[in-house]
């Protein structure tokens, strides 16, 4: 049986125990990373999701050496073929489109396909008149892809204002990490930005801002609890509240068919 220790109170349990309690350490509530696929099964209705836009698969357009082996590589370590799944679902009887990032491809990286696929499922809910839900998860824009990523940050933004001009809502979770060119874009647009506990959220890492400043940084610096005190952060939402608390955002916005 594999082990899991907890990064934060260093206490090891069962891979089961940790599964059992959605990736939440029983002994200090810790939230640990967690993978796209295990997020749909407690946040979306049994049977309810449909997969949008799956075929999508990234290219390499400034021919960087080795970017198809990771990308291959990201495939074979998460079952996905890119950094964000999409798609239709139901949360407690209700319609919503989602879009959630997984970590585990390439440091949830947003490149071209990473970002048509934001995109296009913020301009389906303006379409369908549905809400949209993001769960945020990256290191920024993905580096091999050069200046095609950073125009992602605009392509998705433009995509959220439309959705916005169609008077529906965009929530956002924002989850363990949240940096760099997606939190400058579509992370921070939604209508209600959330957190998971103790999730880093910002642009650069506090690592980069103490290498810069030659400062040392507060306690807590850019911790979802740090962010909410300073309004950056709506609210913080725990794993375990996450579907209750959508469901009741959707049927207080009155926008789910």
């Amino acid at each position: 049986m594999s082990m899991i220790e907890c990064p934060h109170c260093k206490v090891t349990h069962e891979k089961d125990v940790f599964d059992k309690n959605l990736m939440v350490c029983p002994e200090c509530s810790c939230h640990l990373r967690m993978g796209a696929m295990d997020r749909l099964k407690y946040l979306a209705d049994e049977n309810s999701f449909e997969e949008l836009y799956k075929n999508l698969k990234s290219k390499n357009p400034i021919e960087m050496d080795g970017y198809e082996e990771k990308l291959l590589a990201a495939e074979a370590k998460t079952s996905m073929k890119e950094a964000v799944i999409t798609g239709r679902a139901k949360i407690d009887g209700l319609k919503v489109l989602l879009g959630i990032m997984s970590f585990d491809f390439m440091g949830g990286s947003m490149g071209s396909v990473v970002g048509e696929k934001i995109s296009r499922i913020l301009l389906q809910g303006a379409k369908e008149g549905l809400p949209v839900i993001v769960y945020a998860t990256s290191g920024g824009a993905r580096m091999q892809e050069g200046l095609f990523s950073l125009m992602q940050m605009a392509k998705t933004s433009s995509a959220a204002a439309e959705l916005d001009r169609a008077g529906l809502p965009f929530f956002v979770m924002l989850c363990d990490p949240t940096t760099g060119g997606v939190t400058a874009s579509f992370a921070m647009l939604g209508d209600l930005t959330c957190a998971e506990p103790g999730a880093l959220i910002g642009f650069a890492g506090p690592r980069v801002i103490e290498g810069t400043i030659r400062q040392k940084l507060p306690e807590g610096f850019q911790k979802a609890e740090f962010q909410m005190q300073k309004g950056f952060v709506d609210c913080i939402v725990p794993r375990h509240e996450q579907k209750a608390f959508f469901a009741k955002m959707i049927r207080a916005h009155n926008c789910s068919k």
